[in-house]
């Protein structure tokens, strides 16, 4: 049996700009599994011409998978990401019809899923005797993808085990299945393919050096952002914000041997550690902390500016830590408190970058705008926030609503208790591609 977890391509148009001079061809790409909110972006890669730089995410949940489900079957099992081949269409079909797989496996999200739903039925023509199965955030609409497309299974959730089940035998809607936490520290480490091991790369926070790898410590958030998708859809199953959500933390000796077999392999410079909130507690910062002053890498990670002790930060730069990401959001309290739903105090939050900047670390602060009821004297209120911030960089985005979260239910509920500032009104733009959106909001800011 053969298997195959894939990435395929999404290329949406090619133009030729002229910089100092120099011609150079880019496309508008799109990054799909590996990033929380798949979207659209700018990339001077072109099909079957890769140009290292830029956001690259590694495809977590297809990594695991693809090991996990090996090991478990005993099946051929393949990962192709072909966002980081930055391969073309033609060049993808006709690998497929070349190996002739008998499964294939697609994650997708609601900005991918017009293009991947087309990507299906093209599969299908090419190899009609393979089996398709869909994971990721768009499993939400699995019994309308069962309906309309030609589709063995749609998995719920983080898929390791729904892949076994699938390649078992089962067929249909397969609903959540979770690894616990004796299982998700007994698996065998994620897939990295060496063709491509390199070229993942996120150019913030600052200070890494290339090539650097982007790993997991922990699965899940117990926060319930309006917005957050993994969260929600694939580490548990709580698309309205009124459920429990829970965290999983890989032991100390699992990420060490994991981390130590990784740089071993590839020689890595530096470590991304793309948690959904890394420093959740003191007890895991201060046990990574120590992993890392072994491993004697650089690294950085996915933080929030509360949920740790203020002297944690300086325990993880002594660590060789150099940089954080936190997310802000708003700049705004009312927005964070009865639109986000964050519990985040920006004062506390300010504190925490000042002693972070003061520790001689960088940071990269995430913002989004555009969100259900939000002013644009409010998001004006952000611009101002992070002004007076100092940031080393930040991102700032539209509102993306992925299938199967909270914001992506409000138009349908209209009203959601855990969000009572969130209104879909008339000035709400309902939009998947969060990088599209904020293409549309940031002309009228900037000129405001």
């Amino acid at each position: 049996m053969k298997v195959l977890f894939s990435n395929p391509p999404w290329w949406l148009e090619q133009a030729t700009v002229s910089q100092n001079g120099t011609s150079r061809d880019i496309c508008l790409a799109g990054i799909r599994a590996g990033s929380r909110w798949p979207h659209t972006i700018h990339t001077y890669s072109t099909p079957d011409n890769f140009v290292f730089g830029g956001y690259l995410p590694y495809p977590f949940f297809m990594g695991y998978a693809t090991t996990y489900a090996a090991r478990a079957t005993g099946a051929e099992v393949a990962m192709r990401d072909s966002l980081a081949l930055r391969e073309s269409y033609a060049s993808y079909f006709n690998h497929l019809r070349e190996a002739r797989y008998d499964y294939i496996f697609i994650e997708s999200a609601s900005p991918s899923w017009d293009h991947d739903g087309k990507i299906i039925f093209a599969i299908k023509k090419v190899v009609p005797e393979a089996r398709i199965v869909v994971t990721g955030p768009i499993s939400s609409k699995a019994k309308e993808i069962m309906e309309n497309f030609p589709v063995h299974a749609v998995i719920k959730g983080e898929y390791e085990k729904g892949s076994v089940r699938v390649l078992e035998g089962e067929e249909g809607i397969i609903e959540h299945d979770l690894l616990t936490l004796e299982e998700m520290n007994g698996a065998p480490f994620p897939y990295y393919d060496e063709v491509i091991a390199h070229r993942y790369w996120d150019d913030n926070p600052r200070g890494q050096s290339a090539p650097h790898a982007q790993v997991w410590s922990s699965r899940g958030c117990p926060f319930k952002c309006i917005f957050c998708v993994w969260p929600a859809t694939m580490t548990g199953n709580d698309p309205d914000g009124t459920g429990k959500r829970s965290v999983r933390h890989y032991t100390p000796e699992y990420m060490e041997a994991f981390l130590s077999e990784l740089t071993g392999k590839y020689g890595y410079s530096s470590i991304y550690f793309d948690d959904d909130t890394f420093n959740i507690g003191n007890a895991h910062v201060l046990k990574m902390s120590e992993v890392m002053s072994r491993v004697g890498l650089p690294w950085s990670a996915m933080c929030r500016a509360d949920t740790s002790r203020m002297e944690s930060w300086k325990v993880m730069r002594d660590s060789g830590c150099y940089g954080v990401k936190l997310g802000f959001e708003s700049g705004n309290q009312w927005v964070v408190d009865n639109i986000v739903n964050k519990h985040l105090d920006l004062e506390h939050a300010t504190r925490a970058v000042h002693e972070i900047k003061r520790l001689g670390m960088t940071v990269h602060g995430t913002f989004t705008y555009g969100l259900p009821g939000e002013t644009h004297e409010q998001m004006m209120d952000t611009k101002r926030f992070v002004a007076s911030l100092p940031l080393d960089t930040w991102q700032e985005s539209g509102c993306a609503a992925i299938e199967g979260t909270p914001l992506s239910n409000l138009e349908e509920e209209k009203v959601q208790k855990a969000f009572p500032g969130a209104v879909a009104d008339d000035n709400y733009v309902l939009e998947a591609d969060g990088a599209k959106k904020w293409r549309e909001l940031a002309f009228t800011l900037a000129n405001s």
